[in-house]
């Protein structure tokens, strides 16, 4: 036999049910406003595994980044990213306080299925609104290898002139690319090394100075042989003194 029960609610037992309820209701809404509210402003943790951290300043302008190979960012200016298959390779980008990158460090290398090596690590700075002026650079492929810092002298005009021709040729054939380039270089004068010192690909230690048209003039030398090297030279590459 099945039994049926009805009771009445009294006054208290009613209060009591309406005070768990409300109880209940704030408590659910404080997790749920927790969770969109995200970590505290000063967390730690132990161990991070990420493919890219985006360093930003607290109105987002962009200062740092940090990649994988498969996430790595075009090319920044004031805090816009312009042409996003830039770069495809690991490591850091340095953007100053525009957001505009000025500097970075890449590296990566492997060997591929018939055993050829290829290795390489770049640091670099940038001038304002151009590209790099000091390179510090690791490099091997196959058996050639070179570790080299250089100092280069870079123009005045603006990068993003560059950029957006690069964005406007970006869709057209290889060739018509090319040759927009080539006219823009003949308005635009480009960059002239001035200096390099570092292990060359022929196995010499060796320290280059040249003049403001990026023309050797001093070369200091230590070839394999081990027999040092002083040469200086005219603007037309001749040779006009050597010691010994």
């Amino acid at each position: 036999m099945t039994h049926s029960i009805t009771r009445r609610s009294s006054p208290f037992g009613q209060r009591v049910l309406v005070v768990y309820s409300g109880v209940l209701t704030a408590v659910f809404a404080v997790v749920v406003l927790a969770g969109f509210s995200g970590p505290p402003a000063s967390s730690h943790y132990d161990e991070l595994t990420v493919q890219r951290i985006n360093i930003v300043e607290a109105d987002g302008t962009p200062r740092m980044v940090i990649t994988n190979k498969a996430r790595s960012p075009g090319l920044y200016l004031k805090g816009v990213e312009h042409l996003p298959d830039y770069r495809k390779t690991a490591g850091i980008v340095f953007l100053n306080d525009e957001g505009t990158e000025n500097g970075g460090l890449i590296f990566g290398g492997a060997k591929d299925g018939n055993g050829n090596v290829s290795n390489y690590g770049h640091l670099s700075f940038d001038q304002y609104m151009q590209d790099q002026t000091m390179v510090l650079e690791s490099q091997q492929n196959a058996d050639q290898r070179h570790s080299i810092v250089t100092v280069t002298d870079r123009p005045t005009w603006d990068i993003t002139e560059l950029v957006t021709l690069l964005e406007h040729t970006k869709a057209l054939p290889p060739e018509q690319q090319q040759a927009a380039l080539a006219r823009f270089r003949t308005t635009h004068p480009d960059a002239q090394p001035r200096g390099s010192f570092g292990r060359t690909e022929d196995h010499a230690a060796a320290m280059r100075l040249k003049d403001a048209q990026g023309r050797d003039r001093v070369i200091i030398s230590v070839p394999a042989t081990g027999d040092p090297v002083l040469q200086f030279l005219d603007a037309n590459g001749r040779v006009t003194k050597q010691l010994p």
